[in-house]
């Protein structure tokens, strides 16, 4: 694999784990979700739907001079 001049693939491999507990609703929802929208890669879904939500947040809340 060619590797691109300032990418680092060390500092992108996922080595942090974290767990998440849903409900039977919650889970139902997401299984649902993830069925009506053909998403079949649940980890990335969940993935990108945390983080982007974090972005939003930060924003949001970024300073503004005027």
């Amino acid at each position: 694999m060619t590797r691109r001049p300032g990418f680092n693939t060390e500092q992108l491999k996922r080595i942090h784990r974290k767990e998440l507990l849903f409900n039977t609703s919650e889970l139902n929802a997401i299984e649902l979700y993830c069925k009506r929208y053909r998403i079949r890669n649940k980890s990335k879904f969940l993935r990108e739907a945390i983080i982007s939500k974090i972005l939003n947040r930060f924003e949001s809340d970024h300073p503004r001079l005027f």
